[in-house]
């Protein structure tokens, strides 16, 4: 590992003048050595000391160190178009699943899985599972609208859900299996205090409870779900008491939790399953045979494996996925549904937020979503949310039915020494022969900001005419010349308001022909971006996307 990984860092310097990039190394090493990606976390940590090294070196230096390691050139393979192929995957036969949690609405971070899940189904003519994490009923509380929420977006991504579950409506079938693991004496259950349990779990040092016989053990489990406590009691599956990561040592399957009120099953249940035990029986049960998890649940395998083995089942393949993180954005739903109580954001909608809700209400298309999903590809390593490359794939979708008109912030009127027409003449949309037509009157009003910058100077009012610019502007001509070109307005115009990503709400007047946009239509106003029509009823409102 160790060589491999030196080899890609010195090869990744020479390539970026003596600089490697930890990310670029780690996805080099993990396509040379795909059995790496069991153990992603060790092998990043020794990519990120090797870097360091590497990097302190002198690009001579660096040049005889990879000489030293022979001849490192590879053929170039054949680059795919698209995301790598699953691990004995057989077409038809594929069956993968997204297990949310409904405490609120998905967020770009979401995203990553769902469509990674979706692409793969597709591209094997498989089936996706929509399975609702929902059995934390104090520390995720379910809320009853998102259940909604996250079926609307994943549909609105071109999602096609194949069959769709509740994990809250089958507690007894997870009860029925932890019964016979402990029939099996592969459970037990725990009343240990956990400050002990936890003590006892960090030595590999086994509780009393687990050597309990199986009357005394189904004797516990049916108090618990009867009327024990909340904390007093555990049930546990058990494992290797001694393995290398103590996260996987007898793991618990299920706690009690008094909670009432849970919007599907209200006040049913009170002894509650565990993420892991939950999800690996549904993932028996339907079929899943490809999970693509999160580096941050590698755990998961590994704990779940240890039930499969005892059913005799054979695990899913596994590919580790890393996040999608947005830098300087609130992904918590905690905190984002602690900022609309207080006020801080309008709604789940905000536009400072991250979730698909607020990217479509700023214009942002399904589409350039999972073009640039794809385009970052299946692998482990964290990404970064590129807004740029986002917003590049958002304008090739959103331009061509985008409609050109003018806004004018801030307007400052200024007077035309001579009306050169009544109206001018603009394209709807370059290059398709559609145009729109601009009232011209003696008084405009043109941008507070092209008012400071132009004037005084010769400036070219876009699609109109040349003026000298001043509150008392001098008509100069009508022939297009290499001057400043300013958008402007006539008295006939409509008061509007353009919200920006920064919650920011810039209040203006648009182009009279704007009166005919509909609620959801993108448009881009001439000289400032794209956006997309909120409301035109009673006042124009739109919502800033992009350049």
């Amino acid at each position: 590992m160790k060589d491999i990984i030196l080899k890609h860092a010195l090869l990744n310097a020479q390539q970026y003048d003596g600089k490697a990039s930890i990310g670029s190394v780690l996805g080099k090493v993990l396509a040379e050595n795909p059995a790496l990606k069991k153990d992603v976390p060790k092998v990043k940590a020794e990519i990120e000391k090797t870097v360091e090294q590497v990097n302190s070196w002198s690009l001579e230096k660096q040049k005889k160190e990879l000489a030293k390691l022979g001849d490192v050139s590879r053929p170039e393979k054949e680059q795919r178009v698209g995301l790598p192929l699953l691990d004995n995957a057989v077409k038809g036969k594929v069956v993968m699943r997204m297990a949310p949690n409904p405490n609120g609405p998905l967020h770009i971070g979401h995203v990553r899985p769902a469509l990674l899940n979706d692409e793969y189904v597709k591209m094997y003519k498989g089936k996706f599972i929509l399975r609702f994490d929902d059995t934390d009923p104090k520390g995720k509380r379910p809320m009853k609208e998102a259940y909604d929420w996250i079926r609307e977006s994943l549909q609105w991504l071109g999602v096609k859900i194949h069959k769709e579950t509740k994990a809250s409506e089958r507690l007894p079938v997870y009860y029925r299996y932890f019964e016979k693991l402990l029939e099996m004496g592969k459970a037990y259950i725990c009343n240990c205090n956990p400050v002990h349990w936890r003590e006892l779990k960090a030595r590999g040092e086994a509780c009393p409870c687990r050597d309990l016989s199986e009357s005394s053990a189904g004797e516990r489990w049916k108090e618990m779900l009867k009327d024990a406590e909340e904390g007093s009691m555990v049930a546990r599956i058990k494992t290797d008491i001694n393995h290398p990561d103590p996260a996987a040592r007898d793991f618990a399957a299920f706690r009690i939790i008094d909670e009432p009120n849970h919007p599907v099953t209200k006040n049913k249940y009170r002894v509650w399953p565990m993420l892991d035990f939950a999800s690996a029986i549904d993932d028996h049960e339907f079929g899943v045979t490809h999970i693509i998890r999160g580096v941050d649940l590698m755990i998961s395998e590994i704990r779940q494996k240890f039930v499969y083995d005892y059913f005799g089942w054979d695990y899913p393949v596994t590919r580790t996925n890393g996040k999608l993180l947005v830098e300087g954005a609130v992904l918590s739903k905690s905190k984002i549904l602690e900022g609309i109580r207080s006020g801080m954001y309008s709604g789940w909608d905000d536009p400072r937020l991250p979730t698909l809700s607020a990217l479509k209400r700023r214009g942002f298309s399904a589409e350039a979503i999972r073009d640039y999903i794809v385009e970052v590809g299946a692998n482990p390593i964290n990404v970064i949310l590129d807004w740029k490359a986002l917003e590049s794939h958002n304008r090739k979708v959103i331009d061509k039915d985008s409609n050109r008109y003018f806004f004018v912030a801030e307007p400052v009127e200024i007077t035309l020494s001579k009306v050169p027409m009544k109206s001018a003449k603009a394209p709807l949309y370059p290059g398709k022969r559609k145009y729109r037509r601009i009232p011209v009157g003696k008084k405009l009003v043109v941008d507070r900001i092209d008012f400071v910058a132009n004037r005084g100077r010769e400036t070219r009012l876009m699609h109109l005419c040349n003026v000298k610019l001043d509150k008392a502007a001098k008509f100069t001509g009508k022939s297009v010349k290499d001057i400043p070109k300013i958008h402007w307005l006539d008295g006939k115009t409509l008061k509007a308001k353009l919200v920006m990503p920064d919650g920011k709400v810039v209040s203006g007047l648009a182009e009279i022909n704007l009166k005919k946009a509909k609620a959801g239509e993108t448009v881009q106003l001439e000289r400032i971006g794209f956006a997309r029509v909120d409301s035109n009823k009673k006042e124009l409102v739109m919502y800033y996307a992009h350049r």
